[in-house]
């Protein structure tokens, strides 16, 4: 199985969702360095599957208690 495959992403994501850099896939095992190591390594698979990159949008509000 290749990095590069549905499953491989699934073990990159599950990584990143719970803060390690230790991704194990099929009979392989990788190190990586750090969380945005890992982040650029998940965009370079969705963009190689075709599934492109995904941002998050953050909305603030401020209440104004007078």
């Amino acid at each position: 199985m290749s990095m590069f495959s549905q499953a491989g992403l699934a073990a990159i994501e599950e990584a990143i969702a719970s803060g390690y850099l230790r991704v194990r896939y099929d009979d392989k095992e990788v190190q990586y360095r750090s969380l945005d190591e890992l982040f650029k390594v998940r965009d370079m698979i969705r963009a190689r599957l075709g599934q492109g990159t995904r941002s998050r949008k953050y909305f603030s509000t401020q209440r104004d208690y007078k």
